[in-house]
Order: structure tokens, then C-alpha cells, then sequence
């Protein structure tokens, strides 16, 4: 897995024109809506195990 991940789309308007904000790791601008945000990789889940599943 890359510790460098793009993201697609703007969280906020939706729209692809986004660009690295300046040196800040995880860092994003939009230039259609001119906000900045940042993306944070936090951790894998645990799958739920079998034994916790309903059964019908």
C-alpha cells in the first residue's frame, strides 16, 4: 500500500480540480471551490468475526 493517496473529488462542492496544498502532507486545495483540507489514513478495521453473526 502507497503511503501517498489522491484523492478523486472535493468532499465539499464534488468537483476534480484539486492540487497538493503546498509542502503539508495529506494536504488538498480545490480550485473550483477554493477550500483546503487534509486526508488522514487512520487504520484498517477488524473484519466481525463469524461467531458474531446472526443467524436465522
Amino acid at each position: 500500500m502507497s503511503s501517498f493517496t489522491v484523492p478523486f473529488h472535493c468532499p465539499y462542492c464534488g468537483d476534480e480540480d484539486l492540487r497538493p496544498h503546498e509542502d503539508t502532507h495529506g494536504a488538498w486545495e480545490c480550485r473550483s471551490c477554493l477550500r483546503a483540507f487534509g486526508l488522514k489514513f487512520i487504520g484498517l478495521l477488524t473484519p466481525p468475526s463469524a461467531s458474531g453473526q446472526v443467524q436465522q
